[in-house]
């Protein structure tokens, strides 16, 4: 399923879940799908559940590290919540994991993992470049192949 039709749609539906996110700065979202095209879940970066996000302080750097989740935890999360396995299904982000959702990418048996490439701009770069270098190596050393979407 890792063709060029279905890596397109992937990216649509997370770029369009990005978009729910109320994060300032940086909109993410994330859609798993089953080998075959079958949507399992989608996610955006956020506050948990229930947890009051309309509290601006809450939204500002390096405060929101604390009380934000990224939308790949999210997905995972969902997945759990909702009694679904990952094992072999492939995870559309609309910008590159973390170090911190590339271990649980791979704890979680994704297979695949699509990065939207017009995420890939100076400023992500400049705030994520370490991590996006260890989020590869260890994609590489755990078998997740990663696809970057032009």
């Amino acid at each position: 399923m890792a063709g060029n039709k279905w890596n397109m749609r992937g990216i649509e539906v997370a770029r369009t879940v990005a978009k729910w996110s109320k994060d300032k700065s940086t909109q993410v979202g994330a859609v798993v799908l089953m080998e075959d095209g079958t949507p399992l879940t989608f996610a955006y970066n956020g506050f948990a559940r229930g947890v009051d996000d309309d509290v601006p302080e809450r939204h500002e750097r390096p405060e929101k590290y604390k009380w934000t989740s990224h939308a790949e935890e999210n997905a995972i999360a969902n997945l759990a919540r909702t009694g679904q396995m990952a094992r072999g299904a492939t995870l559309y982000v609309t910008h590159f994991p973390c170090a911190g959702c590339a271990r649980k990418i791979i704890q979680a048996g994704i297979a695949r993992v699509v990065v939207d490439a017009a995420s890939m701009n100076e400023d992500f770069i400049a705030r994520w470049e370490e991590d996006m270098s260890c989020s590869k190596e260890m994609f590489a050393e755990g078998g997740v192949e990663v696809i970057i979407h032009e």
